[in-house]
């Protein structure tokens, strides 16, 4: 039997939030992402799209295109609380969930079609359920597959136009038989795979769509790419893809990093950066019960040059104190007289918090675990700025990471 698979898509999730938080923004071009003069795109309202302007974009280039633009600083509080909401009526379907970011997901529906009817009767309704319920529009492809199924969300999504937003579908089916039809059509960079090294690889060949490089000789597409990716993208271009869907994939590491409006040279302020960081990167680890041994940071220069420095530790890792004393060791090791753009620190090797016991490395360096599970209580009590690294604090208060924060670059000037 045939799989059934949604993929549910949020449309211009984070402007759409922001509009429905201030509905005087309403018909406006709105854009999220950073402000400042690093800062890019993280979402554009599908007003603001009719200008060029798209997600990943830098922010300066977004506002040349659109000066009327309103611009705004991501707030991943309210977008993570609306994405709970959102997964909590896609679990009133089914249990099979992928989360892939906070505006879309993998649904797995084959085993509902008794209760709630077939792939596009559950599609649509969890598209009105989100409507009626939280006030944003989602779009979903239901295919057999999830390729397939990503690709006609797509194909369902509102397009912009000098005109304003065109409406979609809202709910694209690819039926079991009709994949090839609806995929070979298409430009050949739609498939998982296709970056432009790649791209430019098979415009050699005159590969311009998903069905050119489907006919393309497989001896041919494996001398180009390589055994591995030949062989992927020749599955892919047949829609062959087996994947299931995998309901709370473990996480493999957390981490924060940070761009900053300007280089950064004095090495006692990167310091003082990697405690803020490593301080929101261990509340997250606790908050999803993990520990972890390997610390990582990385450092981009001016020039965009990126290098990254681990270090495993036998003890597992979960106050931020340690974290950034492991980080602050390895950032002693890197010259930052050049200039540093960004600065990120991560903790991966993860493993359940089961309550370690304490090394004698950690019983001579203090009883961090148990500061770092006081601060959780006074932060669950009295809100996240309670309590914090000293470091973080300045005139206005606590400066605290949060999940999110400066992912799509500086704010301000």
């Amino acid at each position: 039997m045939s799989r059934t698979i949604l993929h549910v898509d949020l449309d211009a999730f984070y402007a759409s939030v922001e509009v429905l938080d201030n509905p005087a923004l309403a018909g406006r071009p709105v854009l999220v992402g950073g402000t400042g003069p690093r800062g890019v795109v993280a979402a554009a309202s599908y007003e603001a799209r009719r200008f060029g302007v798209h997600s990943a974009m830098p922010m300066g280039r977004a506002r040349r295109l659109c000066p009327e633009a309103v611009v705004l600083p991501p707030r991943f509080d309210l977008y993570e609380a609306k994405s709970r909401a959102v997964h909590g009526i896609f679990a009133a379907f089914t249990p099979v969930i992928e989360p892939i970011a906070l505006d879309e997901a993998f649904l797995d529906v084959t085993g509902g079609a008794r209760l709630f009817g077939d792939g596009v009767t559950i599609a649509a309704a969890i598209r009105t359920r989100v409507r009626d319920e939280l006030g944003l529009w989602a779009s979903v492809g239901v295919a057999t597959c999830k390729l397939i199924a990503k690709l006609a969300s797509e194909a369902a999504k509102p397009k912009a136009s000098p005109r304003g937003p065109i409406p979609g579908p809202g709910v694209v089916e690819v039926a079991p038989g009709d994949e090839l039809a609806f995929l070979h059509p298409l430009p050949v960079q739609v498939l998982w795979g296709v970056g432009p090294a790649t791209r430019q690889r098979l415009d050699r060949f005159g590969v311009r769509t998903v069905g050119d490089l489907a006919h393309l000789p497989e001896a041919t597409l494996v001398g180009t790419l390589g055994q591995a990716n030949g062989h992927h993208l020749r599955a892919l271009a047949w829609a062959k893809d087996d994947r299931a869907v995998e309901p709370g994939r473990p996480v493999k590491s957390i981490g924060h990093e940070e761009t900053f409006a300007t280089d950064r040279h004095d090495a006692t302020d990167l310091h003082r950066e990697l405690i803020r960081q490593s301080d929101a990167v261990a509340s997250r680890l606790r908050r999803h019960g993990h520990v972890g041994r390997t610390v990582t940071i990385k450092v981009r220069f001016g020039d965009f040059r990126t290098i990254t420095r681990s270090r495993t530790v036998s003890s597992p890792l979960r106050a931020g104190i340690a974290i950034s004393r492991i980080a602050a060791e390895l950032l002693d090791a890197v010259d930052v007289a050049e200039g540093v753009r960004l600065l990120g620190v991560s903790v991966s090797n993860l493993a359940n918090d089961d309550g370690a016991q304490l090394s004698l490395d950690e019983l001579a360096s203090g009883p961090w675990d148990e500061v770092a599970d006081a601060v959780d209580n006074v932060r669950e009590r009295f809100g996240d700025d309670a309590v914090g690294p000293a470091t973080a604090l300045s005139k206005k208060g606590l400066r605290l990471k949060r999940s999110g924060d400066q992912q799509w670059g500086p704010t301000g000037s």
